[in-house]
């Protein structure tokens, strides 16, 4: 093979010239790799240092607003840099410049939108790292941001719900082992719901069905107990957390204090338990108090409603064979 240099920088092989290389080209490829490289390795190290000196959890606060400062200085140096190698003086790149971007806003629209979403997300009115939250229809907590992509390790959902989708097997707040990614334009498509941000708590009901013979004010007089000994009744911080969403939200009055509320149906009273709790552990909580309500209920001999209907008595029945059969 012989290759030559021409006068104008061209390289020509086999007599052919290669178009659109030289090697003026050949030597911005290398300080582009050289740049790239360099610039990675200071990456690591820069995230290795902030690791081993904020320490704590992955979900720190502190850690995550330094990793994504990282990345976001590591993004501008690659990009000036990458600018700076290939751009000079007497370089014409504006119609280039002008279709390169023109065609990556057309094929790319979905990778702007999500990192354009990711700096609404940074400002913080929306969700972080450690939030719970249900995004693009997955509901978890979210372990990991990118400039893309939000990680989100999954959680069950309340009966109540169970039908939505996507379909999952644990029937209430609690992990259920599966990371899910989910672009971060959905923000800009789809609601997001966060448990955490501004009041890191949860209303939360039981609903139990009784018969309307039973002792009534003897079954809420249980429900309220069981509430008052285990659910958020009296906490400052819940108290002060309602305050700073009443000062920024026009909500209207919402109280802390469990209540019991009565409906009426063909077939039984149902009497609705409301109550607060903090936004993990309900599972537990709601366990704690079913099982001091059964417990009550027992004590004072009252049973649940069952969801059949009970034959009390039938009517008599007679049989008459047709005439002409000799039969009675």
């Amino acid at each position: 093979m012989t290759t030559s240099v021409l006068a104008a920088g061209a390289v020509e092989v086999f007599g052919v010239t290669l178009v659109g290389v030289s090697t003026t080209t050949g030597v911005k490829v290398l300080f582009t790799l050289g740049l790239l490289l360099v610039v990675l390795v200071l990456r690591a190290l820069a995230l290795l240092v902030a690791r081993r000196t904020l320490g704590g959890e992955v979900g720190d606060p502190r850690r995550f607003w330094v990793r994504q400062g990282i990345q976001v200085v590591v993004a501008v140096v690659l990009l000036l840099g990458v600018v700076s190698i290939w751009v000079t003086p007497d370089s014409d790149i504006t119609t280039g410049v002008g279709l390169i971007t023109a065609g990556l806003a057309f094929a790319l629209q979905q990778v702007v939108l999500s990192l354009a979403a990711y700096f609404v997300i940074l400002r913080g009115d929306t969700f972080g790292v450690g939030d719970r939250i249900t995004l693009g229809g997955v509901r978890g907590d979210v372990v990991r941001l990118g400039f893309l992509k939000t990680t989100i390790m999954e959680m069950g959902q309340p009966p109540a719900v169970a039908g939505a989708d996507p379909a999952v097997w644990v029937h209430s707040r609690q992990y259920t082992g599966r990371l899910v990614t989910v672009t971060n334009g959905a923000v800009f498509s789809e609601p997001v719901y966060n448990y955490t941000r501004d009041f890191p708590y949860l209303w939360e009901e039981i609903v139990l069905p009784i018969a309307y013979t039973a002792d009534r004010a003897r079954v809420e007089e249980v429900l309220l107990g069981a509430a008052r000994a285990h659910a958020v009744v009296g906490d400052p911080a819940a108290e002060a957390a309602l305050g700073r969403m009443r000062q920024r939200y026009a909500m209207a009055e919402a109280t802390l204090d469990p209540a019991v509320y009565w409906r009426l149906t063909e077939t039984w009273l149902e009497l609705t338990l409301r109550f607060l709790v903090p936004h993990r552990g309900v599972r537990d909580i709601k366990d704690a108090i079913s099982r001091e309500v059964l417990a009550g209920l027992d004590d004072a001999g009252i049973e649940v409603a069952p969801t059949s209907y009970a034959v009390s008595s039938l009517p008599p029945v007679r049989i008459v064979a047709p005439e002409g059969t000799g039969r009675p």
